[in-house]
């Protein structure tokens, strides 16, 4: 019979199925004995079945017929990185993960599972964001089969579960986070991308872990506003950029006027009152912060 353990039934912290069934398969080695000095045997029995025929000995040679289809049925290869689930009369008997030729018992039934590092690309998912606002992002997932028994037993087909719990994944994750961060210090989708591939690596992991699936990384690929409000929200990106950039520049302005009338007044170059320091002020910062190159006015005195 199959290995099989409690499971209670569980709702994952990032949002994961619970196992209803109260119960999940467990893998365990199969039987399995080493096939290249067993298939030496079964040559050794093939050509004295072909001796007792040519000797005329039908009944021996039917005996050692059946016994050579019995053996050779039994002989099956396991290729790196590769996994042979057995089950016999519709029982769990176990997994073959050792590379090479083996034999076991001929009745059993035998199912390829890839343990290999696979790559999950999903299609580009149009979700509203934190904020509400539609975006479009897809998300690229490694990943590979720890558990052939869950991934054999547990689910129905266990590339398409991979497949619908990283679109569910990937929904869950986009209305976590805003798009854009405009509150300083929280958390967003384009700000801290590391942190949101982890995330979605977390909550993908507590997902797929009844398919006996492992998650290796989880990045997103693609991350964009839908159309719809694409032009908006980047005049709204460059609104902000021109007011980041302004207030540098009142900033450095402010900077460069104080520093002037400071150097004016330790060199004793000029003496200036309070309304010429303000005409001052106001004409440096004219200067520096306007976006055209300025016109001087030269004030020559009068001609009479």
């Amino acid at each position: 019979m199959s290995k099989l353990e409690s499971v209670p039934p569980t709702v994952g912290p990032e949002g994961g199925i619970s196992t209803r069934s109260g119960v999940a398969s467990v893998e365990r080695p199969a039987f399995g004995l080493p096939g290249v000095p067993l298939f030496l045997a079964w040559l050794a029995l093939v050509a004295l079945n072909i001796w007792s025929f040519t000797q005329e000995r039908f009944v021996l040679s039917s005996v050692l017929t059946l016994f050579v289809i019995f053996i050779v049925v039994g002989f099956f290869i396991v290729q790196p990185n590769q996994a042979k689930v057995l089950t016999l009369f519709g029982r769990y008997v176990g997994t073959e993960r050792r590379n090479g030729v083996y034999w076991t018992n001929p009745l059993t039934v035998r199912k390829n599972i890839s343990l290999r590092i696979r790559n999950f690309n999903s299609e580009r998912l149009k979700v509203n964001d934190l904020m509400g606002n539609p975006i479009e992002i897809a998300a690229v997932i490694v990943w590979r089969v720890v558990d052939s028994a869950r991934a054999a037993f547990d689910v129905e087909d266990y590339r398409e579960f991979v497949a619908i719990q990283a679109e569910t994944a990937l929904r869950h994750l986009a209305s976590q986070y805003p798009y854009d961060d405009y509150a300083e210090g929280s958390m967003s989708l384009r700000g801290n991308a590391d942190e949101v591939s982890e995330a979605l690596r977390r909550e993908l992991g507590v997902r797929l872990q009844h398919a006996g699936v492992e998650v290796l990384e989880a990045r997103l690929s693609h991350l964009a506003y839908a159309p719809e409000i694409a032009g908006a929200m980047l005049q709204r990106q460059q609104a902000s950029a021109i007011i980041a950039a302004r207030s540098q520049i009142v900033q450095g302005a402010v900077g460069m006027v104080q520093m002037a009338l400071q150097q004016l007044s330790e060199q004793d170059i000029v003496q200036l009152d309070e309304e010429r320091k303000a005409q001052m002020v106001s004409n440096l910062l004219v200067v520096l912060t306007s976006e055209r190159g300025t016109q001087p006015i030269v004030n020559a005195g009068s001609l009479y």
